[in-house]
């Protein structure tokens, strides 16, 4: 018996997902009921027996299991994609084998819906067999999703050069694939085929140009795009707006990202705690805290219920303004309406306290925090200890440095004070 390509190989090797579809065969009721019983036999030794190519020889010796009938048979019968593509490999490891093209088509189709796109490369070399339009398109959608996106593209243009226009959800697979790779030349290049053939862009077409943009530093470009299908009534997705107000979050662009949020609402596309979170820790970053407390507040006004996240946010910036006794009251909030603090949450409340005076109320956290499992991190470490040194109170400054933290955590802060 011939060996297997590596990538069938890898693919056998996995736990089998994915079961062939069945087809009709034209047969006589007696002669389909008898190949049925032996295609029945015959996947119950593929499972059951270790060496099963051997038992079937012995077995079945004057058995043609080249007969295209049989053959079609058993992979109906066989429960998955695993073991039938093992046994196409068998008989074509025999001599005079010659596969036709429904077999090749059930395994070929098969390992395409189990996203082996390596192995159903691998088949297509190895039989030479020519899928049909639609089990192409499947195909390139499948090497695209798994980031394989030259490989998609000389299937695509297989497509194209035999008159097929692929769908648009082929297209939208092909632009996302670019995406993710980072292949932004493709996705203009994708972009402008689409236009030539007359396809007619839909949301998720739109999202992926809006993301080209982005990743190639063109956010205003993304903006411009994004407002124009909105003008011709066509409702991006909220995926597509976050990624917008996140690009102009980094680029300090306060007037467009509010504009987008604006828009949003408008067109019953309504913002969610993510994307006000990314809102309020840029407003915080960029010393707009009161800003971002401002709207901190009207989102509970309006019914949002921020989580966790938002507020240690929150809690942050309003600590950097030094508005402790507000950071508190939140945290309190927090702790009432069920959140409890995570880590993030007590390392900011305790460099909150510490940059305000308030030791006594940053050990008591820091305690806390310990005794909850958690862990201080470095950063925080340093921060109680150079509050403690800073009141003077060195007893608690060693009380740390034994019984919390290790040589290496704490040096930076322990040398100062010495």
């Amino acid at each position: 018996m011939g060996r297997a390509s590596s990538s069938i190989l890898s693919f056998l090797r996995q736990k089998p997902t994915t079961q062939i579809r069945y087809f009709s065969v034209e047969t006589t009721t007696k002669d389909s009921d008898s190949s049925t019983q032996v295609a029945q036999q015959i996947c119950n030794i593929i499972r059951t027996k270790p060496r099963w190519e051997t038992t079937l020889s012995s077995e079945y010796p004057s058995l043609n299991f080249s007969d295209p009938k049989l053959i079609r048979e058993v992979l109906n019968q066989q429960s998955s994609v695993l073991l039938s593509v093992r046994f196409f490999l068998w008989l074509s490891s025999q001599e005079h084998f010659s596969p036709d093209s429904i077999s090749c088509s059930a395994v070929f189709n098969a390992l395409v819906e189990g996203n082996a796109c390596m192995a159903a490369q691998v088949f297509l070399e190895k039989t030479r067999f020519e899928p049909e339009p639609v089990a192409l398109e499947s195909y390139a959608r499948c090497l695209w999703e798994a980031g394989r996106v030259e490989d998609g593209g000389e299937v695509f243009e297989r497509l194209i050069e035999a008159g097929v226009c692929p769908s648009i959800s082929t297209w939208n697979a092909a632009l996302s694939g670019c995406i993710k790779a980072k292949r932004t030349d493709m996705v203009w290049k994708l972009y402008q085929e689409m236009m030539e053939y007359g396809v007619v862009a839909d949301v998720e077409t739109v999202g992926c140009l809006v993301r080209g943009f982005c990743d190639d530093n063109e956010v205003l470009k993304g903006y411009a795009l994004l407002r124009q299908v909105v003008e011709d009534g066509v409702v991006p997705d909220k995926a597509t707006f976050d990624r917008l107000i996140s690009e102009f979050c980094k680029v300090r662009g306060y007037t467009k990202m509010s504009e987008l949020l604006h828009v949003m609402i408008a067109m019953n596309c309504a913002p969610d705690n993510d994307t006000y979170r990314k809102i309020i820790r840029w407003l915080c970053e960029n010393q707009r805290r009161s800003e971002a407390f401002r709207i901190f507040n009207d989102l509970k006004s309006r019914g949002y219920a921020p989580d966790i996240s938002m507020y240690t946010t929150m809690i942050g910036g309003l600590c950097s303004m030094n508005w402790v006794g507000d950071a508190r009251k939140l945290w309190f909030e927090m702790i009432d309406k069920g959140l409890g603090p995570n880590e993030d949450t007590y390392s900011t409340m305790i460099h909150g306290f510490c940059k305000s005076g308030y030791i006594e109320e940053a050990w008591i956290l820091y305690k806390e925090m310990g005794d909850k499992g958690y862990r201080p991190d470095k950063y925080t470490t340093n921060t109680m200890i150079h509050g403690i040194c800073m009141s003077e109170n060195l007893e608690q400054t060693k009380i740390i440095h034994k019984e919390t933290c290790d040589e290496e955590t704490t040096v930076d802060s322990w040398d100062l004070y010495q």
